[in-house]
């Protein structure tokens, strides 16, 4: 067996990887980061790029619907999805690599596996780690353990949104983020799509209204929703059928489960270093594990927010933490900035009104229409869409919740105000220009009669 030294060895080279390689590259150490697939990972040729390309020419397309004067002749499909193919390089990582270069990181391609403290395997090699070995290796779709589901040859994310052709008819196992955004695209090309949920509601961890504003679009759209009932078995005879617990059944050409995510450690050598196999690696607020100090989990491989954005944050902590700063994690978790990038959008920081009661706090919220101003001329008459604040009894903003169109980009202020414990009353100074849609916080500041 061959052995190489470095400082630090990054075993998964997804978008919390890529950063935490960079970063300490770009700081003089030697890095060794270790993909076996595409780097970029998950999120950029299988889960947030291809789904919001194939969601944005219908989003345009209504947009035009709302705007007098702009002609458009519909969707061209085929175009539609060598588009999206474009945005993921044709599953091709090479535009990636030049980054990783002038910083002077190693790559080594191939499966990483612990192989005892500070030692990783990639095929008959070892690496060994002076410093430290980041684990970033992200998550799978996770399958639950229905009759039938596995025989059926259920689709995960990756064959949902690189499809070379639009299924006649699909049924989608979860309405949670995955499952609408995927939902609205695909039906948007021609698909038929049923949605099965167990919870009573979509999208159950946001707000009420955003529930009912994105349900609204996927029935105008043509979706079939089905809420409050699960699937109990599943069978394949051509086309997938499921059954449900409520009696009914679902069909559909293909058979997309978006249940929610699991860590993908199970092969990770996690034993080799007395950790269990196919489990979140725990670490503490600076990313290093709980009971390795040269062991850092950054990412869905944690699970303590399963989002792109997150994962990057957190590999800039656990990077600094390794190159010996003080430094830790301020927020992430279930409060984490999050966005849903159907038409409407749902952009979200903190709590919602009912998470903020369950945690105790003494909370008020203050809703308004998201297009009730003048810049919402301009995307179009009739807009949908509602926006809430939850301010605490001091006043300070601890949670923010915008539906409507192209709300994504209004979020970051909001996640300020919650990260840094902002009174409502301190951002009445902060003027939102005219015409644009951000004087909805003016609707807020009148709401609470400042």
């Amino acid at each position: 067996m061959a052995e190489q030294s470095f400082d630090v060895v990054v075993i998964g080279a997804g978008p919390a990887g890529e950063v935490a390689a960079g970063r300490l590259g770009g700081a003089g150490l030697e890095v060794a980061l270790v993909e076996e697939h595409l780097v970029g990972g998950e999120c950029s040729y299988y889960a947030c790029m291809p789904s919001k390309a194939l969601l944005r020419p219908a989003q345009l397309l209504t947009e035009v619907g709302r705007v007098p004067g702009v002609r458009t002749d519909g969707l061209d499909v085929a175009a539609v999805l060598a588009r999206r193919d474009e945005v993921i390089h044709d599953l091709d990582d090479s535009v990636q690599l030049p980054w990783l270069e002038q910083r002077g990181v190693t790559l080594v391609r191939g499966r990483g596996r612990l192989d005892g403290e500070k030692r990783v395997r990639v095929g008959g090699d070892a690496l060994v780690a002076r410093r430290a070995v980041v684990v970033a290796t992200g998550s799978g779709a996770a399958m639950p353990p229905i009759p039938g589901l596995k025989e059926a040859r259920p689709w995960g994310n990756r064959e949902a949104t690189t499809a070379k052709e639009p299924p006649k008819s699909l049924v989608i196992l979860g309405g949670g983020v995955v499952g609408v955004e995927l939902a609205q695209a695909w039906a948007s090309l021609g698909t038929h799509v049923t949605v099965v949920e167990g919870q009573s509601r979509l999208i159950s961890r946001e707000e009420p209204f955003a529930c009912e504003q994105v349900g609204a679009a996927l029935r105008e759209a043509g979706v079939d929703l089905r809420t409050g009932t699960k699937a109990v078995s599943v069978s394949r005879n051509g086309d997938v059928t499921v059954e449900l617990e409520d009696g009914t059944t679902a069909s559909g050409a293909e058979l997309l489960v978006a249940v929610g995510r699991r860590p993908a450690t199970d092969e990770l050598g996690l034993e080799t270093v007395g950790l269990e196999p196919g489990k979140s690696v725990e670490v503490g607020e600076n990313l290093r594990s709980a009971t390795h100090e040269w062991l850092y989990a950054i990412g869905d491989a944690n699970g303590r927010a399963l989002l792109t954005h997150m994962g990057k944050y957190q590999a800039r902590i656990a990077a600094d933490t390794i190159l010996g700063k003080d430094v830790c994690v301020v927020s992430d978790g279930p409060l984490s900035p999050r966005v849903i990038f159907t038409d409407p959008q749902v952009a979200a920081v903190g709590h919602t009104l009912a998470s903020a009661e369950q945690a105790g706090l003494k909370v008020r919220a203050f809703d308004v229409e998201t297009s009730a101003n003048a810049g919402a001329s301009f995307v179009g008459r009739n807009a949908p869409g509602t926006s809430r604040l939850v301010v605490e009894e001091s006043g300070v903003i601890v949670g923010a919740t915008f539906t409507g169109v192209e709300v994504a980009e209004s979020l970051h202020a909001a996640t300020i105000a919650v990260v840094c414990e902002l009174r409502l009353e301190q951002l009445v100074h902060a003027v939102p220009c005219f015409p644009t849609r951000s004087e909805l916080w003016l609707a807020f500041f009148e709401a609470d009669g400042l």
